[in-house]
């Protein structure tokens, strides 16, 4: 049968689902780009401006922390942003040069090759290519989750220790001294009272101008570039104090092209040394861009594929290792900036490394007149708001555990190694988590006469007395392999406190998993009980903890007949298998079913029966 011409135009002819859908996660920047317009191409140009103008100071500075040459900030600037733009999920997120990818980066480098040497430069790149294959099969695996087992309090620890390290590295070019490198912190703040009367006043002064106009421009213009205003005030005073006659050290002239072709060093020497680290480099840069990219998709209502943001920052690395880049992450200021100066799309990231392309072309060699105190004094700034002190606060005065885990991890930072400084906090925090987790609150209640349906409600912090004969407790928590014992103690210690308890009614609300371990040791309680002429009774359990106990029969072995659906039910039956003589001589009558047996107890005084 022929189809009309007419008709045939209503067929639509598209190309698979499944086909669009393939292309779309192996090229992601497939579904922003039909988001392109004239409109987004002029808010996104200048936003990669702004973005350009603030990555030009911070790039030098970060690369001088991580132990390079000054213009490897700038080429960690170029080629990486435009390939996590263009494989990441994020539409705000602006990928570069860190400041604690770069304190990290010398931390580890340094401890197995000298600064300085061609061979440090190698085994950065080593290292960013290693961290980068983590990240790209992480991502691949769809272990976007696992930056979930690192907290805030790890990553707040971490990043003070790591601010305190970029303050101890950066006095000797504050105050014109000369210090050694790579030593402790302990050693560093001992050098320094020796080397104290050894001052440069003419580093110090172009330092303390630099830093004071950075706070000036801060609070006084925030949505200038600050940081670069600073660095050039600082530049003019050295020149009108003469500070390189006067000792004053200059960054020196960056050279003016583009990131030369570069050739990490792939000898087993260097993957077995650089493994532990390249591992925390890649879960520190995971951890990073994802918590950015997640704060800012917050405000622009954007949903965050955290394996796709793996699998950009991964090739981000692999591929910029091969451009003279190093290891990088996302940006908080440069992605909050891109946000606020109106980023519609990726796009504005890619026009930002461009542009710093250009300018390192055009204007490199002003850098020559730039000297290394003004670089001190911002990069100071930046060390200090790396501290979050409101949130240290916070923590200090919610949790003793978390505080702890602060501290550790801050601690490990400033007298181990960074790298080990995470491994620590996750650890802890780990331990900590297993801890509570197996230790859950096995709580007693009872009946509040004050409430209007009586409800069950915790004895001790209400003070209520309790059943003589009938126990009743609720666990919280989960009933699983390594919270039995705590759990099987607590139930014996109850039971021997007084032994009239032979009746225990576990209300079950709040199991949220159990496993074999635990229902075989429900089946064990209920055994011992019933030698006891008693029963453990089970209500309110959730719908999977009940599978748990059918699929393996232990409903049979605790008796289906003591398993219900509402604690009024439960106490109803087991009302009618206590003693009733002891019930006689109960003062206590704290359930309503107490009301049916005649008080027989003259002279006692106690809480009558709600009539």
């Amino acid at each position: 049968m022929a189809i009309s011409s007419e008709r045939y135009k209503e067929i639509p002819v598209t190309r698979p689902a499944s086909r669009r859908g393939t292309l779309v996660r192996l090229f992601p920047f497939l579904r922003w780009g039909r988001q392109i317009s004239r409109r987004s191409v002029r808010a996104d140009l200048i936003a990669g401006l702004t973005g350009a103008i603030i990555v030009l100071p911070q790039g030098v500075a970060f690369a001088l922390i991580a132990g390079l040459p000054p213009e490897y900030g700038l080429y960690a600037a170029i080629v990486p942003p435009i390939i996590a733009a263009l494989f990441g999920s994020s539409m705000h997120l602006v990928f570069g040069p860190t400041m604690s990818s770069s304190i990290v980066v010398l931390g580890i480098v340094s401890g197995f090759v000298p600064l300085g040497s061609p061979q440090y430069i190698s085994y950065v790149l080593t290292l960013t290519f290693m961290a980068g294959l983590f990240q790209f099969l992480l991502g691949l695996a769809r272990m976007g989750s696992l930056v979930n087992f690192v907290s805030y309090t790890v990553v707040v620890g971490f990043t003070t220790g790591a601010a305190v390290l970029i303050v101890v590295s950066q006095i000797k070019h504050l105050l014109g001294i000369s210090l050694k490198d790579g030593i402790s912190v302990f050693h560093t703040l001992g050098q320094l009272i020796s080397e104290l009367g050894n001052s440069n006043p003419y580093t110090i002064l172009i330092a303390a101008v630099t830093l004071g106009a950075a706070l000036a421009l801060r609070h006084y213009r925030p949505r200038w570039p600050g940081m670069l205003i600073a660095m050039i005030v600082g530049s003019l005073v050295c020149l009108l104090v003469d500070g390189q006659q006067h000792g004053v050290s200059l960054v020196g002239s960056l050279p003016g092209h583009l990131p030369p072709l570069s050739l990490p060093e792939f000898s087993m020497t260097a993957f077995r040394q650089l493994t532990p680290g390249a591992l925390a480099v890649a879960m520190l840069g995971l951890i990073e861009a994802v918590s950015i990219a997640r704060s800012v998709a917050t405000r622009s209502q954007q949903r965050i594929d955290g394996n796709q943001q793996f699998i950009g920052q991964g090739l981000a690395n692999m591929v910029g290792s091969f451009f003279s880049s190093y290891a990088g992450s996302g940006s908080f200021t440069r992605t909050g900036i891109n946000y606020d100066a109106g980023a519609n799309t990726p796009l504005s990231a890619i026009f930002a490394s461009l542009l710093v392309a250009l300018m390192l072309v055009f204007v490199a060699p002003l850098t020559a007149y730039l000297p290394i105190p003004a670089v001190a004094g911002v990069i100071l700034l930046v060390a200090w708001n790396l501290i979050d002190t409101r949130r240290i606060r916070l923590i200090a005065r919610a949790s003793k555990r978390e505080t702890a885990v602060l501290a550790i991890t801050c601690l490990s930072a400033l007298f181990i190694a960074l790298e080990f400084a995470i491994y620590a906090g996750v650890m802890l925090s780990l331990v900590m988590y297993l801890q509570r987790t197996s230790h859950p609150r096995v709580i007693s209640l009872a009946p509040d006469p004050d409430r209007p349906k009586r409800h069950l409600t915790n004895v001790a912090e209400h003070r209520l007395p309790e059943c003589p004969q009938l126990k009743v407790i609720r666990l919280d928590g989960s009933l699983f392999f390594g919270a039995v014992d705590h759990v099987q103690n607590a139930l014996h210690k109850l039971t021997e406190q007084n032994p009239g308890w032979k009746h225990v009614l576990l209300v079950g609300s709040s199991i949220n998993f159990i496993d074999v371990a635990g229902a075989e040791l429900l089946a064990q309680e209920a055994r011992r009980l019933r030698k006891r002429g008693g029963g453990l009774y089970l209500c309110r359990l959730k719908g999977s903890v009940c599978k748990i106990l059918q699929r393996g029969g232990y409903v049979n072995l605790i008796g289906e007949e003591n398993l219900f659906t509402s604690k009024e039910a439960a106490i109803r039956l087991i009302f009618q298998r206590l003693d009733e003589e002891r019930c006689r001589r109960c003062p206590r009558r704290i359930f309503r079913e107490c009301a049916t047996v005649e008080f027989a107890g003259k002279g006692v005084t106690g809480r009558q029966p709600d009539r």
